[in-house]
């Protein structure tokens, strides 16, 4: 696995030890080689959910460790078409995001805590995602 796609509940999991999901995505993450590719929106949903003191180490740590794409605006109306045959989960943007990154990039494995709505969310061309935390 080249590229993970990362997705926003394992990076807030990682950083709040009192997560129940933090000693298995910091065990996973450990043991990871590969490039943890992510956007956006998803950084800034993890930033409004971990303490404000947090951010800047946060940030600062996925300047290096992680590739962050642009969501350019030619992107927005295949972004809000998902939301919308989403919408009985709902989709979020970050998550949309992502779905639609994996379509850029062909990328389908995943780290997220997010089982249920990756499980249903599908690409362009039908390809299902794999979710490396389901199989850690």
């Amino acid at each position: 696995m080249s590229r993970l796609l990362v997705d926003t509940g394992p990076l807030v999991a990682w950083l709040d030890r009192r997560d129940q999901d933090h000693a298995r995505v910091t065990a996973f993450l450990t043991e990871f080689r590969g490039r943890l590719s992510t956007t956006w929106p998803v950084l800034t949903e993890v930033c409004h959910l971990i303490p404000s003191h947090l951010v800047p180490r946060f940030l600062r740590w996925a300047a290096v460790a992680v590739e962050v794409h642009d969501l350019p605006a030619t992107a927005l109306a295949d972004i809000a078409a998902r939301i919308e045959k989403y919408h009985d989960l709902p989709m979020d943007l970050a998550d949309a995001s992502l779905v639609w990154l994996a379509d850029r990039t062909g990328a389908t494995d995943i780290l997220t805590l997010d089982k249920r709505d990756f499980g249903v969310y599908r690409l362009s061309g039908g390809q299902r995602f794999h979710n490396v935390l389901a199989s850690a």
